[in-house]
Order: C-alpha cells, then sequence, then structure tokens
C-alpha cells in the first residue's frame, strides 16, 4: 500500500515536516481554498505542487501528492438544479487539469447537504484521548429542538423520540452548543458552514427527494464525469456516506452493499471506481464490509482504514484504535495486500492508503487549534499500528 498522510494544505496545523517524520511517503490533499462549484486550473494545482517541491528540497524524504481528496460536488448537482450543466462543466474541466498535473487519483462523496457528519468532536476515552462520536439520539435532539422540525414520529419510534427527549434535559447548554458546532461545520474539509436558518433552506430544498431520485442524479453525474476520467486516465473513488444512514429526513445513496453495485454499474469502467471507507461502512451494522471487499476488490482505487466501535442502539458509535474497533484489521490488510498482489502481474502495484482519523492525544490536546480527527499524533498512532500489521502479515 501506499503510506499517505491527510494534508489540509498550507494553514494545517500538522505541517509537512510533521507528516515527513510519520515516514509517510504520499499526501493526500485538497484546494481547500477554491470554493466549491469553481474549477481549477492547471496552475492552481501547479502552484500547490510547487508548494510541497519546495519544502521537499534537499530533504532526505520526498513527498509526492498521490491522491486529491477531494473535489467537493455542489448540492446543485446533487439536486441537478439551477446552474448544474455549468458546474458539471466545471468539474470535468477539473479532473482533466489534476491529470495534467500527473495525479492520477480523485476522491469525491455524494453526500446531501452535510458531509461526514458527528455530534461531538471531543468524547473522552477511557485513556483520556478525545475521539469523534455519532450519538443518534443527539440527532434527532438537533431536529425537535434546534431546527424544530415537524413530523419527526413519520421517521422515528415513539421509543426513539421518548428517549431524545430524556437525554435533551440532561444536556448542558455547553453540550447543545457543540452538539450544533459538531453536526453543522465543526469537521475539516467541510464544504458548507451552516446557520441554523442556511440548514433548514437546504432541507426544503431536499424537500420530496427519494432515494430513487438521487441515485438517479448520481448516475447521470458520473456518466457525465467518468469518460473525461478515462481519457486523462484518473481513477475516480466516491467515498460511502458517513455515516451510512439516512439523515435529517434526506436519503443517502452510497451506503451499502447494493448501493454500490449500482454506482458501479452505472459507467463500466476502472475510472468509475470507490473509496473503501472500512470506518464509515463498518458503522452500518447491516454492512458485511468483507463481502463489499471481495465484490468490488478490482474497483477500490483508494482505501481509508479507520476503526469503530457501534453501541448498543445499533446505531451510534465513536472512532475507536485502529486495532480495538469492530473493524478485524488483521484479515482486511491480509484481502488488500492479496488483492494488491493480483494486481502486480507485470510490475508492482500499490493502492493509496491513509489512516483515517485517530484521536487527540498527548501535546495535540493542549494545542490552540487542530482539525478533529486529523491531529498528528493520534493518525501517527494509527499509521504505526497499520504498519506493524502490514509487516507481520507480509512475512
Amino acid at each position: 500500500m501506499q503510506n499517505s498522510f491527510r494534508w489540509y494544505g498550507p494553514n494545517d496545523p500538522v505541517s509537512l515536516s510533521d507528516i515527513r517524520q510519520s515516514n509517510a511517503e504520499y499526501l493526500v490533499t485538497s484546494l481547500h481554498q477554491i470554493p466549491y462549484g469553481e474549477k481549477w486550473t492547471k496552475n492552481d494545482v501547479k502552484k500547490r505542487i510547487d508548494f510541497i517541491n519546495k519544502h521537499n528540497s534537499a530533504k532526505n524524504v520526498n513527498l509526492k501528492w498521490n491522491v486529491v481528496e477531494s473535489i467537493p460536488v455542489h448540492n446543485n448537482i446533487k439536486l441537478r438544479q439551477k446552474n448544474y450543466k455549468k458546474l458539471i462543466d466545471n468539474y470535468k474541466d477539473t479532473i482533466a487539469n489534476i491529470a495534467k498535473n500527473k495525479i492520477k487519483t480523485i476522491c469525491y462523496n455524494f453526500m446531501p447537504i452535510v458531509d461526514w457528519t458527528r455530534t461531538q468532536l471531543d468524547f473522552k476515552l477511557p485513556t483520556d484521548g478525545l475521539a469523534l462520536k455519532f450519538n443518534y439520539l443527539q440527532i434527532i435532539i438537533f431536529e425537535m429542538f434546534i431546527l424544530k422540525l415537524k413530523n419527526l414520529d413519520q421517521r422515528y419510534s415513539k421509543k426513539q423520540i421518548n428517549d431524545a427527549e430524556k437525554l435533551y434535559k440532561k444536556m448542558k447548554p455547553s453540550d447543545l452548543n457543540n452538539m450544533k458546532f459538531s453536526i453543522m461545520g465543526g469537521l475539516p474539509a467541510s464544504e458548507t458552514n451552516y446557520s441554523i436558518s442556511g440548514f433548514k433552506k437546504m432541507l426544503e430544498a431536499y424537500k420530496g427527494v427519494q432515494h430513487s431520485d438521487l441515485r438517479e442524479n448520481l448516475r447521470d453525474f458520473i456518466r457525465a464525469i467518468v469518460p473525461v476520467a478515462e481519457e486523462n486516465n484518473v481513477n475516480m473513488c466516491i467515498h460511502p456516506d458517513d455515516p451510512p444512514i439516512p439523515l435529517f429526513g434526506v436519503p443517502r445513496i452510497v451506503s451499502t452493499y447494493e448501493d454500490y453495485k449500482f454506482i458501479l454499474n452505472s459507467y463500466n469502467s476502472k475510472s468509475n471506481g470507490m473509496t473503501f471507507c472500512s470506518g464509515s461502512l463498518a458503522s452500518n451494522v447491516n454492512n458485511d464490509i468483507y463481502k463489499i471487499f471481495n465484490k468490488f476488490k478490482e474497483k477500490i482505487n483508494f482505501i481509508h482504514l479507520r476503526n469503530i466501535i457501534i453501541e448498543k442502539d445499533k446505531k451510534s458509535f465513536y472512532e475507536s484504535n485502529h486495532l480495538s474497533g469492530d473493524v478485524d484489521f488483521v484479515k482486511l490488510i491480509k484481502m488488500i495486500l492479496k488483492e494488491e498482489k493480483r494486481r502486480s502481474k507485470n510490475k508492482k502495484v500499490e493502492i493509496p492508503m491513509r489512516p483515517d482519523h485517530g484521536h487527540a492525544l498527548l501535546d495535540d490536546q493542549k494545542k490552540k487549534t487542530f482539525n478533529p480527527g486529523y491531529t498528528a499524533i493520534g493518525r501517527l498512532m494509527g499509521l504505526s499500528e497499520l504498519r506493524g500489521i502490514i509487516k507481520a502479515v507480509q512475512n
């Protein structure tokens, strides 16, 4: 596997020097300064590569940008409304301009309204580390008491609503503010940072949109962009929904085995691939992630390795150490290495991989600013654990 580290650009508290010390060889990054929907020019991408190369000069270990994560997909594309045709043209041009700079893997997602979602960014573990957590009842609380949405009994059981009300009464104002911040824009690389009114406006835009509608919109988007990716020898890889369940009454369509079967059959091409994110897929208890890997292994162009522990309600979870969660990483890494060996008939093939998320540990907890889930020390620990498994099963 290509050992990679996510980097949020020159303003990331985790510097390129920090990443180099992890012994990672590759960078997964994006041009976060460009508003989503706008075209990336060839020169935009080159400037970032030049910045990385300037930092590489006179160093013994050079870092290479191997994966774009991600080019955000505008909500107008997801809804096929307003200026979506122009936005798709911009997206196609961006793919081509990235390829001109010899970057050949692009990760993206099709999550409506909000990107990856958590309800708490500082869940305290028994070890005193801080983790990201998703509490399903807090999503109901957010809808009921913050957004003040109606007809919640149409998608939640009476027990779920009663339990949410009980939890709400126990929450302090600081807990509620933490929850709101986490859901609406506390996560790095979110496409938007909503106000309450802005959030409700987006929900209104998706009102009445069914699972089948969103699927068709994604299929049409794939059929528009993948031919450009093919022409430029680029591997597109769609990331699963995180978490892979409907949120706020809006469907999610990249969550299950059947979803990926539909997506990958929408356009038969190596360039139409998937990001295999173990933590995202495993947080839906109905997903057999090993079956998903085996079925679609030929289309896996990028790998996120993250572990989670699902709680008793079977919907809530928190992010665990890489070696101590619900995902059997020894089993999974053996499967990945076997697939790499299958691909390496003529030349060695390594799939880009990054440790996905890490706890806030040690001195990282004392820093004034850090990206939740993307601290240096937590991910360094994760990468070290994963490397240990890889080394052990290879011997």
